[in-house]
């Protein structure tokens, strides 16, 4: 992480853990796009350059044959066409380095997430919790490991690299201990909670880790604090929220939202979206902002996902977004549509809410189904193999979110590893067996078929002991309310 602060200073970037200045610097300023800019002039640039020289030493050289070539004849290659072509590889692999490093500027030292954006609806109805059951799960904002704990599950492994989405889920899970339920969704449903510094040293800190207290210690009050800024515009994808609002409201289509959030019909719903609202929404400047890295960033969406995107579904990353709105404002009824209500408002409704937020759920987590959580900052492999031993409790239930879509880009020996991780904790004995959810940027996530695993005591591929229910993913897939992945897998052993 002191490395990602260097790196920043170095470009420029100060870090901003409010998400304010981002999304300033989004907004603002339309033409000062910075990091997302050059990396596209990079790519523009170059292949502009490639173009011109071939055409130019096209034109020049004589019609030559290669020594030794077929009657049909081979073009010497020319030099220069050698170079132009190098030189466009070259830059390539710049852009992606300056895209990678932007991704890490953006969110080193940053809460990334806010809320979750994974349905736990599609979830639960495949992961068949029961008693006996342990699950893992990436941490993220926490929402979804507190709606597994309404299962009554054994119990769940909040598992993050990122100290502060752990720190997050903490602070949700002391809430939930020591708070009653109107100040819980004052501070959780709102975003804001008046006076939270003293509640917070009164009643939350205690009952948190070393690092969550230094941590909560100087965001407490810049987080939940603010009358007009609610706390779900802070942190990376808050600056993203923040973007959205702002546009929303300088566009002049607040009503829109606000009728279509309220619609009460399918078919009201859709007629807004189609007729009133879409157009508005997907102006010139949307457009330019969802095909720019700085923003997809903002969405933790980092660059091998978005090549994912950008080769496997026509139209590429722009018509994919305008795609999966259409599915959510025009196919699938929005009146429970928490996810995007929150990005739209800054808020949630006690009506349209997680489970967590929801009275009942959070006299249950109360009532001692909360402390069937615990969280741990570290990688999937690195906690699997650090909680192991002939003690260690078998899990029997993974959702692995899309972090593969990284790994399998940048770290594939690390992907290689954490399965290997998983199979050796994987319960074998558990009554439904051991199954596993992800997602993926992607249409499809081949790269999971070839991964080479030991499993029974002999070598093989995982694609050869993963039992996939495509069918069921993909029919459930189509009923995410966030819709922003290109698909959902579940696989059992």
């Amino acid at each position: 992480m002191a490395m990602m602060s260097q790196d920043a200073g170095k470009f420029g970037v100060r870090h901003v853990d409010d998400g304010r200045s981002v999304a300033r610097k989004a907004v603002g300023s339309y033409s000062r796009d910075g990091i997302a800019r050059n990396v596209e002039s990079f790519r523009r640039e170059s292949f502009e350059r490639y173009r011109i020289e071939i055409r130019r030493t096209e034109a020049r050289r004589p019609k030559a044959v290669a020594i030794g070539a077929s009657d049909a004849g081979c073009a010497l290659e020319s030099p220069v066409q050698s170079l132009c072509e190098q030189e466009y590889i070259n830059m390539n692999r710049i852009s992606e380095w300056m895209s990678g490093r932007v991704f890490r500027i953006v969110h080193g030292n940053n809460l990334v997430y806010n809320t979750c954006w994974e349905d736990p609806r599609i979830d639960k109805q495949v992961l068949d919790l029961g008693p006996d059951d342990n699950l893992l799960v990436i941490t993220s904002a926490g929402c979804n490991a507190l709606s597994y704990a309404l299962t009554g599950l054994n119990h769940v492994y909040a598992v993050d690299m990122n100290p502060r989405q752990n720190a997050l889920l903490e602070l949700k899970m002391s809430g939930i201990r020591n708070l009653d339920y109107e100040t819980f969704f004052q501070m959780f449903g709102n975003g804001r909670l008046t006076g939270i510094k003293g509640i917070y040293h009164a009643k939350l800190r205690d009952n948190l880790s070393p690092w969550a207290r230094r941590y909560w210690d100087h965001r407490i009050r810049k987080y939940f604090d603010g009358k007009k800024k609610s706390f779900y515009f802070c942190g990376t994808t808050g600056a993203f929220a923040k973007i959205i609002n702002t546009i929303i409201d300088r566009y002049k289509f607040r009503s829109l939202v606000h009728d279509i959030l309220c619609a009460t019909t399918l078919e009201e719903q859709r007629d807004i979206w189609f007729n009133r609202l879409r157009e508005r929404l997907w102006n010139r400047l949307v457009k330019f902002l969802m095909n720019r890295d700085t923003t997809l960033s903002l969405l933790g969406v980092p660059r091998a996902q978005r090549k994912q995107i950008e080769t496997q579904y026509d139209g590429g990353v722009v018509k994919f977004i305008q795609d999966c709105l259409d599915s959510v404002f025009g196919t699938l009824p929005i009146q429970d549509n928490y996810f995007w209500r929150l990005y739209a408002t800054g808020s949630y409704t006690p009506t349209c809410c997680p489970e967590y937020l929801e009275r009942d759920n959070f006299d249950k987590l109360k009532g001692g189904l909360v402390d069937r959580i615990s969280t741990h900052t570290n990688t999937v492999e690195g906690f699997l193999r650090e909680t192991d031993g002939p003690d260690a409790p078998k899990i029997s239930r993974f959702v692995l979110l899309d972090h593969m879509d990284w790994l399998s880009y940048h770290l594939y020996d690390a992907l290689v590893s954490e399965w290997d991780a998983i199979l050796k904790r994987a319960d074998d004995g558990a009554q439904h067996g051991t199954r596993i959810l992800w997602r993926s940027g992607g249409l499809r996530t081949e790269f999971i078929n070839t991964v080479p695993v030991e499993y029974s005591g002999r070598q093989t591929l995982l694609g050869e002991i993963l039992k996939l229910d495509s069918e069921t993913a993909a029919r459930l897939h189509k009923l995410d309310r966030v819709h922003t992945y290109g698909s959902f897998h579940i696989a059992d052993l």
